[in-house]
């Protein structure tokens, strides 16, 4: 019989929530457009749409609030956070912003000119928008295997190279500004990159002159899958693997509301010298000071030490066993996810799932509607929807992976209330035939599966 680690962590401080009875659940997801993006809070009973910014913060982080130093500059907060990124990170320089969209942001408008090539390990719907916003055309060049929900790879995030080869063939080293290579790949299931593969990534990028940057947003979760797959690891802690990783890329964007478990914030690092100076000049513009880039000084106090904490076998190893154990239920009971598991959420295959319902009808939103209206569970769409329109075409993308995500927050449920969600999306999976598709009542132009609004076909 497996076990499962316990959580490393006393209890302190609750959060009552609250159980709506079924017809007010109905009557709220109606009202929300069926977008679980648009539910309040007050009505949801367990919350897994997302694990950005809702980490339960320690009681060491809630001690550092309350030294925040809120100089407009040189504040000590930044000072102690730039130490801690260039322990734990290793990189030379380092700029805060407001969360991971923010390093996205200057990133690409200093990079990216109109008419290149961005490839990438799978695309994510914030960091695609920027790329393609300053002029970039994504290519996604991550392996076969990543689109295949029942395929177990032990790293389905790897870059496949060949693909990477044949683009720098195809358009020209000079054509792209760098590889965005994501640890781990939250579209394809939160699955990790191994260590063998961003150093060959590495290697080719640089015989190419072409520079890698990391999305490191679950870096940490990254590092505990080298730990426990890749055989030269397994005596190596967190953090020297962390180093290791990070030493293949020449920076990173981070948005801190992951594995730096922080309610707010984010960064970007980079080795380069000159790009540290544009930066600096930019972030102005879009952030703030460079030395807060709209950070207040008490969330960098909040984050340095959430980095450290992070790098604790101890918290990575519950906090990727307890997502496991909720995909392990689901998978004795025959319910259809993404496997391997990934360390932040369990994905439903909602094409498996939902298989009398058409693409264009949305699966994976209509599902993550249906079972909020059952339960009270939040989960969020990551398909067709989240895939938005093609640039050329005008017409839907239609990815081969149409998820569903349980997202588990950090240090905030116990294994009661992964049994509850375990139990809630059992029940649905055997009354699935009643589930029906949905379409578009509002679709924004951009971004579309946060505020877009449904109805039922």
């Amino acid at each position: 019989m497996k076990t499962y680690p316990a959580e490393p962590f006393r209890i302190k401080v609750v959060e009552p929530v609250r159980s709506m009875k079924r017809a007010e659940r109905e009557a709220a997801m109606k009202e929300a457009g069926y977008n679980t993006f648009l539910l309040k809070s007050e009505d949801v009973y367990i919350d897994l749409l997302t694990d950005s910014g809702t980490t339960a913060m320690s009681d060491k982080q809630w001690a550092g609030m309350m030294i925040g130093d809120e100089a407009y500059a040189g504040s000590r907060n930044f000072l102690h956070l730039d130490r801690v990124v260039k322990e734990y990170y290793g990189f030379k320089h380092m700029v805060p912003t407001h969360q991971g969209r923010g390093a996205e942001n200057l990133l690409s408008r200093l990079m990216i000119k109109p008419g290149d090539y961005v490839p990438g390990n799978m695309y994510f719907t914030t960091t695609r928008y920027h790329q393609e916003a300053n002029g970039a055309t994504f290519r996604d060049i991550i392996i076969d295997e990543a689109h295949d929900s029942a395929n177990r790879h032990p790293f389905k995030g790897n870059i496949d190279l060949r693909k990477l080869q044949t683009l720098i063939d195809e358009v020209g080293a000079e054509k792209i500004p760098y590889i965005c290579l994501a640890v781990t790949v939250n579209l394809a299931g939160g699955q990790p990159v191994s260590l063998e593969n961003m150093k060959a990534v590495h290697e080719l990028a640089h015989k190419h002159g072409i520079k890698v940057f990391f999305d490191a947003t679950r870096c940490v979760e990254n590092a505990y899958f080298i730990k426990k797959r890749e055989a030269d690891y397994q005596d190596k802690t967190i953090k020297e693997i962390l180093l290791e990783m990070m030493s293949y890329a020449d920076g990173a964007t981070m948005s801190g509301k992951k594995d730096c478990m922080v309610n707010i914030g984010g960064f970007l690092a980079m080795n380069d010298d000159e790009l540290f100076l544009r930066v600096k000049e930019l972030v102005v513009v879009f952030e703030g000071m460079p030395s807060y880039g709209g950070m207040a000084g008490r969330d960098m106090e909040a984050m340095a030490i959430g980095i450290t904490e992070s790098v604790d076998y101890a918290y990575i190893e519950h906090r990727v066993e307890q997502v496991a154990y909720l995909a392990d239920q689901l998978l004795a009971a025959g319910v259809p996810i993404v496997e391997p598991v990934g360390g932040h959420a369990v994905f439903l295959d909602a094409r498996r799932f939902l298989p009398h319902l058409e693409q264009d009808h949305f699966p994976a939103q209509a599902l993550a509607a249906q079972l909020y209206i059952e339960s009270g569970v939040r989960s969020m769409e990551r398909g067709i929807i989240s895939a938005g329109r093609d640039l050329k075409t005008g017409e839907n993308r239609h990815p081969k992976l149409e998820l569903v995500r349980l997202t588990i927050p950090r240090r905030v449920y116990t294994y009661a209330h992964m049994d509850i969600v375990a139990r809630a999306v059992i029940e649905l999976y055997q009354q699935r035939e009643t589930i029906k598709g949905l379409k578009f009542v509002y679709e924004p132009e951009m971004l579309r599966f946060f505020t877009a609004r449904f109805e039922h076909i």
